[in-house]
């Protein structure tokens, strides 16, 4: 399958489309208001709705949690999972959850034979909704609606409060090069953590909240509301290098920096993501193209991660399938089957060798349609063969 065209004759596409959308719904985005009825400190009410030509979920026909038979882990968080990180020197998983909790979980891993056994856990005050790794492999971060993030030490099972936001904190990551943590958050924030100072680095107004966030070595790709897509090379983190307005015409919903930092990935609500370059010069490569889509039915883009080895890329949506693409061949390279619930996380090991996903409710149809009989929280660890996420050379349609 052959994917994508040059955004500029895109932009065409998307507005010839708009008329053919089913009609916008009002839904809630993963952080739920219902979900804090309860909580002392909801985040900002207006982050949490928006209008988009999703599908209901619920309708999907497919009812199998595992269809793809993946491996399931064991003692899966009690509530929607909202990250997966694994460790960069080991196969350590964590997960971050709305009940609160950070877990983590031993995998082993022999041929095409895994097991899982839980390592630990600890809590937030509120609902946990990121995580991240320090490069030793040995020491986690984690924030959430608590307005904090926290740093755990495998190794000595010690935690200590290391940043605060006047927001919930939705996103983090740990940057090697300048040995900081950086965390986004809905109060219109970024930070930059010294682990071992109490005040911030340096903290870097945004226009909007922040949505998503992803580094990688020099490069930081920020996503937040209002389709704002701001880049920082962290040569002169005080300082933007570039801001401009989301290629997609929904909001985001993830970010993912290229390997080579020449550009990232830009994921959204309405089934779309986006390929784009830095540099002008580039910009003929820049592309769109419709993923996570079953007819006219149309669901969120919730994850894009490159492979570690590859550099070709996974993406998983609301839809409950994970597919692998090759963005220089404009190839989709495998299509998974669709799970019976949305699939709201996702991460690549530290080899590519291992693909965990999430299935669970996404809370993006609020309380209302949340069954807890049927809304189970699953964690799965795919393996992928080298036929789904090795590159392909492109096949010519011997069009013109």
């Amino acid at each position: 399958m052959q994917i994508g065209r040059n955004s500029k004759s895109n932009t065409k596409l998307i507005k010839s489309r708009k008329n053919n959308l089913p009609k916008p719904q009002t839904l809630l985005h993963s952080l739920s208001l219902s979900r804090f009825r309860s909580s002392p400190s909801p985040p900002t009410p207006s982050f949490l709705a928006y209008s988009s030509p999703m599908s209901n979920f619920m309708a999907a026909p497919n009812q199998n949690t595992n269809p793809n038979k993946s491996f399931e882990v064991g003692e899966a968080p009690n509530d929607s999972i909202s990250s997966l990180s694994f460790s960069p020197k080991a196969n350590h998983l964590i997960a971050t959850s709305w009940d609160n909790q950070v877990r983590c979980w031993e995998i082993q891993h022999s041929g095409q034979n895994l097991h899982s056994a839980p390592k630990g856990m600890i809590s937030h005050d509120h609902p946990a909704l990121c995580s991240a790794w320090k490069d030793d492999g040995a020491t986690v971060f984690s924030g959430g609606c608590d307005k904090q993030a926290k740093m755990w030490s495998l190794s000595t099972n010690q935690t200590m409060t290391v940043a605060a936001h006047e927001g919930p904190i939705k996103e983090m990551a740990w940057i090697s090069e300048l040995q900081l943590l950086v965390t986004g958050s809905l109060d219109k924030t970024l930070k930059y953590w010294d682990t071992r100072q109490q005040n911030p680095v340096h903290t870097q107004q945004l226009p909007e909240r922040c949505y998503a966030l992803s580094v990688n070595k020099d490069l930081l790709v920020v996503g937040t509301a209002d389709r704002n897509i701001i880049i920082f090379k962290l040569r002169n983190p005080g300082n933007e290098f570039k801001r401009i307005v989301s290629p997609l015409k929904f909001q985001t919903r993830c970010v993912a920096a290229f390997p080579d930092q020449q550009g990232f990935l830009v994921g959204s609500i309405e089934g779309r993501v986006g390929v784009h370059h830095l540099e002008e010069h580039q910009s003929t490569k820049n592309f769109t193209f419709k993923c996570h889509r079953e007819g006219n039915e149309i669901y969120s883009v919730n994850s894009l991660n490159f492979h570690p080895v590859h550099h070709t890329f996974a993406t998983a949506g609301s839809d409950g399938s994970f597919n692998f693409w090759d963005k220089d061949s404009k190839q989709r390279l495998k299509a998974m089957q669709r799970c019976s619930q949305p699939i709201p996380c996702s991460t690549f090991n530290q080899d590519g060798s291992i693909y965990a996903y999430a299935v669970c409710y996404d809370w993006s149809k609020g309380a209302e349609n949340h069954n807890p009989t049927t809304a189970k929280n699953h964690m799965f660890l795919h393996l992928p063969q080298e036929s789904e996420v090795k590159a392909k050379p492109r096949v010519s349609t011997g069009r013109k």
